[in-house]
C-alpha cells in the first residue's frame, strides 16, 4: 500500500551533498567542518576515504591546513555499506578515487534516512570530468563548487594542473606536482 511507504513527518530523511572543485580549492576542509557541526550536534557521524590515499595519514581524513578527522579507510565503495551501521551522517573524501559503485551506495544510504556529505575532484589533472563525481552532482540534493586561487594570474581556479610528467590518471601529490589554475592558464599550460 502507497501509504505505508510515505514518511510521516517524524520519520528521519537522507540526502546526499557533494562538496567539489580542484585540489587546494578547500574540500576536505569543508567536508570536516560539516561533520564536525554533526558532530556538536551528537549525531552519529561515520567517515570513510580510499585505502589509496595515504598522503597524510593512513586513518585521518587531513585538510592541507592540517585540520583531521578520524576515518575509516576501505578498498572500495562497497565496504562502506559492510561498515555502516546506526549513523546519521556519513563522509566521504576523495570520492573520485573510488568507482561508479559509489553512487548506489550513497543512494542506499540516504534512502535510509542518511544524510551522506562527499568530497572530492570533479576533474582530473587533463580537465576531464573525474570517475563518480559527475553522476554523484547529479543524485546529490545540494552541490558546492568551491575554488582555488590560479597560481599564475591570481584569479579563481578550478583546474588541478600535473607539473608532472606522469600520464598516470591516478597520481598522489600535493604542491610537489600539482597547481591550481584559472581556465586560461589551464590552456596555456596544457599547450605547451
Amino acid at each position: 500500500m502507497f501509504l505505508e511507504n510515505t514518511p510521516n513527518a517524524n520519520s528521519q530523511r537522507g540526502w546526499i551533498e557533494v562538496i567539489a572543485g580542484s585540489m587546494f580549492s578547500g574540500k576536505t576542509e569543508e567536508l570536516i567542518r560539516r561533520l564536525k557541526r554533526a558532530k556538536i550536534a551528537q549525531q552519529k557521524v561515520e567517515i570513510f576515504k580510499p585505502q589509496i590515499d595515504t598522503r597524510y595519514s593512513e586513518k585521518k581524513v587531513v585538510s592541507h591546513d592540517s585540520n583531521s578527522i578520524h576515518s575509516t579507510p576501505v578498498e572500495s565503495a562497497a565496504k562502506i555499506l559492510d561498515i555502516v551501521q546506526d549513523v546519521d551522517v556519513v563522509g566521504i573524501d576523495e570520492a573520485q578515487f573510488f568507482d561508479n559503485s559509489l553512487i548506489d551506495v550513497v543512494n542506499k544510504l540516504s534512502n535510509k534516512g542518511i544524510r551522506v556529505v562527499i568530497a572530492g575532484l570533479d576533474m582530473d589533472f587533463q580537465g576531464k570530468p573525474f570517475g563518480p563525481i559527475p553522476s554523484l552532482l547529479a543524485v546529490a540534493e545540494y552541490v558546492t563548487k568551491v575554488h582555488a586561487i590560479c597560481m599564475k594570474c591570481g584569479n579563481l581556479a578550478h583546474y588541478s594542473h600535473r607539473t608532472s610528467s606522469s600520464e598516470n590518471l591516478v597520481e598522489l601529490g600535493e604542491k610537489d606536482i600539482y597547481e591550481p589554475l584559472c581556465r586560461t592558464c589551464f590552456n596555456l599550460a596544457i599547450a605547451k
